[in-house]
């Protein structure tokens, strides 16, 4: 029911397939030689800011502005509950939807929007900021420090979990799979900030580590000085340093979605149908199998690029990981566009009743799924562009490090492999995206 992503496909395209992907790989291929003749000094991570108005700075400076926000996330976890455990688990709860499509698209574009909101909206950070004020303690300060090196890998781990019950797990759209899953994550969030304190969020939590990647396009910011501006947002994207299992997030969050793809492809439901093997067995296979190789592709890539392009050993994939964030959004939208804006009102209308006694507590009971004006070969072109954009942001990225980290006579052939790497990427992607 929640897994069938789009509603375009390669037939769809008003222009032939083959005409696109070739168009694609032109695109990057122009945007390279482009930047290797007029971008030659690294420009992005910092550039001039301009303050919003003052009526905005003044708002977000007060001190009910976060608690607001707090609270709201607090609200929508305990009306999500509702659902979780006290409705029926049958196709008219909202939970599914709410979890599968309202939260986890949904952060995409109110993270390139907004910037990270997780991190304020997040209801088990709240309860953990309340119970240490409560206590009396600094919610930075836990039982003991946060282990060194520890980076990105906590959420990376649960980044994959999550796909996996998203991609894979069997009755994923049940209740008590649902329910399950969520006792384990919330016992292992607040476990871990009550040993390391209120920063093991920001390297375990996977959704505040996901959104806060993605809010790093986004075109507002805030500064140390806690001013909110307008940014260049390749710069937000720039700004990020290389961190332990950063890679492997950024991987995860890719090859996971290149495997929902090919999962919905004929030739692999096919593959799921007639073997004698379980399919959660399959699925998790396929799902490692994929990202497996995503990660193979980076990292001989990037060891390849280090190697002619004579940087320090071992700091080029860590360096060029921030390069994949923008492709992984692409591939974000393009795929769970339709996801998002059909299901998506679906689980409105549902949601104004997450017990189905007949009530309408949020007045949306009525509401009825609209297309929107949108058309198969529109929402095929969409996934195109995006995919596109996403690429050509990336090599963007992934030049203007560059310059930074290779010698200046070694800085152009070093990103041939980068280059060769966005080809495969979006040849691949391209395919799996409209191979159904």
């Amino acid at each position: 029911m929640l897994l069938a992503h789009g509603i375009g496909g390669r037939q769809d395209l008003p222009i032939p397939f083959e005409a696109a992907l070739i168009g694609a790989i032109l695109a990057l291929l122009v945007s390279f030689v482009a930047l290797g003749a007029l971008w030659t000094e690294p420009r992005l991570g910092g550039g001039v800011r301009r303050p919003l108005a003052a009526l905005v700075q003044k708002t977000v400076s007060a001190r009910a502005w976060p608690w607001f926000w707090r609270v709201a996330g607090l609200v929508a976890g305990a009306y999500f509950c509702v659902g979780l455990l006290f409705g029926p688990d049958r196709v008219e709860n909202p939970t599914a939807g709410v979890f599968y499509v309202l939260f986890w698209v949904g952060l995409v574009p109110l993270s390139l929007l907004f910037g990270p909101v997780w991190p304020v909206l997040n209801p088990l950070r709240t309860l953990h900021l309340l119970a240490c004020r409560g206590l009396g303690r600094d919610p930075e300060t836990g039982m003991r420090p946060l282990p060194e090196g520890i980076g990105y890998w906590p959420a990376a781990g649960g980044l994959l979990a999550f796909v996996w019950l998203e991609l894979v797990a069997p009755e994923r759209a049940t209740l008590p799979v649902i329910g399950a899953w969520l006792a384990v994550y919330v016992v292992f969030m607040l476990g871990g900030a009550v040993l390391f304190g209120s920063r093991w969020f920001d390297h375990a939590d996977a959704f505040e580590v996901y959104s806060t990647l993605v809010g790093r396009l986004a075109p507002v910011a805030r500064r140390p000085d806690g001013v909110v501006t307008w940014r260049n947002s390749l710069d937000g994207m720039a700004g990020l340093r290389p961190v332990s299992g950063l890679t492997v997030l950024v991987v995860v969050l890719l090859g996971s979605t290149m495997y929902d793809s090919l999962s919905n492809a004929p030739i692999w439901v096919r593959l799921v149908q007639e073997s004698s093997v379980p399919a959660p067995v399959t699925g998790t296979v396929g799902l490692l199998t994929v990202i497996g190789l995503v990660l193979a592709a980076y990292r001989g890539a990037t060891a390849l690029a280090g190697r002619w392009g004579a940087a320090e050993p071992g700091t080029t994939a860590g360096e060029l990981a921030h390069a994949v964030v923008p492709i992984a959004v692409g591939y974000v939208v393009a795929h769970y566009f339709t996801l998002l804006l059909l299901e998506g009102q679906r689980t409105l209308a549902l949601l104004s009743d997450p017990l189905d006694t007949g009530a309408n507590w949020l007045g949306t009971a009525g509401w009825t799924v609209q297309a929107i004006g949108t058309s198969p070969a529109g929402i095929a072109m969409l996934q195109v562009t995006v995919i596109i954009v996403g690429h050509v942001l990336g090599t963007v990225l992934a030049h203007d490090r560059a310059l930074a980290l290779f010698p200046r006579k070694t800085a152009v052939i070093g990103q041939i492999p980068l280059l060769v790497l966005m080809v495969v990427y979006t040849v691949v992607g391209l395919f799996l995206l409209f191979a159904g």
